[in-house]
Formats: C-alpha cells, structure tokens, sequence
C-alpha cells in the first residue's frame, strides 16, 4: 500500500510503498476512504509522543470500509462503513469495564503507537469494542472529522464540562476542536463567546452559533473581556489550542466554581503551564483534562447529527491527496486554517 512516513522526528515525510496490514485475531483492517489532518499528528512527527516507534506511518482521525478481520471479530464484516475513535480500548481492563474506555490502560492510537491512516489501508484492534458503525447519508469525509476533534469536543462540552442550557462558554482557539466545540455547547443551549486571534475564524464561529467573539490579538485583557460580556465570568471554558496563554486564560476567565476543560494538547516546553492556583483554591474551580470519547457514546452524538442539531460537515475544510499529506502535515505547526483538513483522494 501507498503510505506517507516518515523516519526520523522533524525530517520531511515522503511517500512509500509499505506492507499491507495483516488484522489481528480481535481486529480487522480498514480501507481507508477520509482521514483528518489534526495537529495532533504534528506533535507525533515532531517526537512529542514517546509512544512512536520510527519509522512510522501518522494519521488517527478516519473513516473507511473494513476490509477483513480476524477470526476473533463477532459484530463486524466485510464490506461495513465504520469510523473508530482515537484511543483504542482494550476492552478488558478497570477503566474499559467501567466504561470509560478513552482512558484505557491499555489503549493503542493508530497513527501514534500504531502505523496510522495516511495510508490506503490501517489495522484497528479490538474491533468489537471500539468500531462505530456509519450512517449510510454519512460521507467518508465527515466521518472522518469527528474521529478526534468533534468527539473530544463532544465529550469536553457534554460529559466533562457537563455544560447546560442558559449557561456561558468560552472557547479559546477556533480550530477544529474550537469550532466543533462552539457548535455543540450551542447546540445544547449555551451562550458561546468564541476567542481567536483572527477576525476570519470568529466570523465562522458566529455563523455556527457563537453568541460573541473576542480578538485576542486586539483585545488586551481577554479574561477582563469575558468577565464583561457574562457579567461575572463563564460557567466553562476549554483551551482548544493547547498554548500557557491560553490555558490560564481559560481558567482565570471562570466564575465562582467554574469549569475549566483542557483539551489543547501541552506537549514539549508547553507541558507544564502556569495555573492561576490562588483563583483555583479560592473560587472552588474545576480542572478537567478531555481525551478523546468512547465509541458507545457515539450514538448520542450521531442522534444529534441525524436530526440536524449538529451539523459536523460545515466543519470539513480542504480535501486533498494522500501526495499533498506530508506538505500539509509539516504546516501543521502554524495555525490552523477554517475547518478540518481531510485526505480524500489515495
């Protein structure tokens, strides 16, 4: 199969011909139709994650048909539509049995502890525990956006930050996570105030529900700024960038027992973050981490996505080739542009 990978951390990818995945006894091999440009993969080729072994194949956020699988595998055939989501949950441990799978203790990602997606084929384990079936109006390509960023948001806004109608959201970073998180928290009836740096992202982040913007890049005080417009600050808020900046800004932005959710990711020199502790202690604030989703939640989401309350493809940004791959992960060390990039063509 064609695959983009690379050999050594920070070099440039290129396109080789590999060998085929072979499914495990529990798994199977998917035929991989859409999968999503996320900056999470750009961490990985930067060596931010120990977890990967060179060379290595990136790619985590996907959607495609499941080609074959292991003697093992009940639920699941040939020819079916699936997505997965990032975190792969053994199924058998303490965290999986309580069902919180996206913490597995021994979950594998594809695209970090396992060759991943930017390729034509990739293998999932435990299939029968984690592969989502597709709705048949579902494209490849929206399916595929929700593989990471639209179900950790999902999980950030519902299950975390357990977010209710009437209430006040900040969202830090208008990307796809941000975007996708404004969607959602609107959806469910909160007041979103989208914060970015350009006017670009928050006018798009008005036009799918954000209620009032802040341009940090011209604003000089953005946690004074919320406070203003909620009248005392928001009852949640999410870094969706993943920088200090904002994730102390995201905290200290929070009323009296507030919620805050990372879900930015902090790797490298942004590991270890100031944390506005005194405010923390003081006002009973809430810091809660969102990785990723289960894929037995799922269902709600797709509900929501069936009835027209979500609509995830709005979020699809540029399709391109699995050629155009290694360019576009490399850029993925800037700012994201508006919307989720997808590899359509392989």
């Amino acid at each position: 199969m064609r695959a983009v990978v690379f050999e050594k951390f920070g070099e440039v990818p290129t396109i080789q011909t590999v060998p085929d995945p072979e499914p495990a006894l529990g798994g199977v091999v998917i035929k991989v139709e859409a999968t999503g440009l996320c900056r999470s993969d750009w961490h990985g080729w930067m060596g931010h994650d120990d977890g990967i072994r060179l060379p290595h194949v990136p790619g985590h956020e996907l959607a495609g048909v499941v080609v074959a699988a292991g003697s093992q595998v009940t639920r699941w055939k040939t020819g079916e539509r699936v997505t997965v989501p990032f975190a792969v949950g053994c199924g058998r441990c303490f965290e999986c049995s309580s069902g919180n799978h996206q913490v597995c203790e021994h979950q594998t990602q594809p695209g970090f502890t396992a060759w991943g997606s930017f390729a034509e084929y990739v293998a999932i384990d435990h299939a029968d525990t984690n592969l989502v079936r597709l709705p048949d109006e579902m494209e490849f390509a929206t399916a595929a956006s929700l593989g990471c960023r639209f179900v950790t948001s999902f999980r950030a806004i519902v299950d975390q930050g357990r977010v209710t109608p009437g209430e006040w959201v900040a969202v830090h970073g208008c990307g796809g996570v941000g975007l996708s998180a404004i969607m959602i928290a609107s959806a469910i009836g909160a007041n979103v105030i989208a914060i970015d740096l350009t006017d670009e992202k928050l006018d798009f982040a008005s036009k799918i529900g954000a209620v009032a913007t802040i341009n940090a890049a011209k604003t000089p005080n953005v946690v004074k700024a919320v406070k203003q417009i909620t009248n005392g600050g928001a009852h949640m808020s999410m870094d969706a960038l993943g920088h200090p900046s904002t994730s102390f800004n995201s905290i200290a932005n929070l009323r009296r027992r507030g919620r805050h959710v990372q879900v930015g990711l902090m790797l490298g020199d942004h590991a270890r973050p100031q944390v506005p502790m005194d405010k923390v202690i003081a006002f009973e604030l809430e810091i809660l981490g969102s990785h990723g989703m289960q894929a037995y939640r799922y269902q709600a989401m797709m509900e929501m996505i069936r009835t027209g309350k979500l609509k995830p493809e709005l979020l699809v940004g540029k399709r391109i080739s699995l050629d155009e791959a290694p360019a576009a992960l490399m850029a993925m060390g800037g700012f994201e542009g508006i919307g989720i990039g997808v590899v359509t063509k392989f």
